[in-house]
């Protein structure tokens, strides 16, 4: 929403027999992804449990700015996305497929890498909406559009497909461009901006705002595109 972090706080419930040294593992994951923003772990609790189940809600500080929510986008916006697409999918699927190359599509899946940075640049650029994406830039640039009551039309040529995408669905026989559009986990910022807004580096425009509703590609409005948690 344009925060800039601040801290998070973390609930926890464990076994009583987990293992201490998971335990430190996970303490410092936390820490260390909390440094490359300059947050920190604030409080918390802990229970035990059956399961694991680890809970972290993420507090930041709007400066006094409003938050940018999914609902603002208007007709004539950009649509422009920040941070990887794509890579945590093609990671899966080469570990659904038994291969270990390329290592860092492998790394992109078992680790995400936010552009935490691009969130509060987005609003101080007067970004219109904003979402992380998280289950597939279709299935969230669906939500925007129902959130603003407007239609988004992708252009699939501004899609940069890196070479170790392509050398994945080389080996798969898959299409890159698949995962960029519907794979989720990398974490990636999508939001829109008024069209005469000069977007810095980082930030890549890959369609518009219209009138209408849903999502087009090459004029298909499709209907799903990612994942769904509840979807039948």
């Amino acid at each position: 929403m344009g925060a800039d972090p601040t801290g998070i706080v973390v609930g926890l419930g464990l076994p009583a027999e987990a293992a201490t040294e998971w335990l430190d593992d996970l303490t410092d994951g936390f820490r260390d992804e909390c440094d490359l923003v300059g947050a920190s772990v604030v409080g918390g609790d802990i229970t035990r449990c059956d399961l694991v189940v680890i809970g972290v809600t993420a507090l930041g500080d709007l400066g006094g700015r409003a938050p940018v929510t999914r609902s603002g986008a208007r007709p004539g916006d950009a649509v422009a996305v920040a941070g990887r697409l794509g890579h945590a999918a093609a990671g899966l699927a080469l570990l659904d497929g038994g291969l270990s190359e390329p290592a860092e599509l492998i790394d992109a899946h078992r680790r995400p890498r936010p552009p935490y940075a691009r969130g509060p640049e987005a609003a101080a650029l007067g970004a219109t909406s904003m979402l992380d994406v998280s289950d597939g830039l279709l299935q969230d640039l669906g939500h925007l559009a129902k959130a603003g009551g407007i239609g988004i039309v992708l252009a699939p040529e501004n899609f940069a497909v890196p070479a170790p995408l392509e050398e994945a669905a080389r080996l798969l026989g898959a299409d890159p461009l698949e995962w960029v559009l519907t794979g989720g986990d990398d974490h990636a910022l999508a939001a829109t901006f008024p069209e005469d807004v000069r977007l810095p580096s980082g930030w890549t425009v890959v369609g518009r705002v219209t009138e209408g509703e849903g999502v087009q590609v090459r004029g298909r409005k499709l209907e799903h595109g990612g994942w769904d948690h509840f979807r039948k």
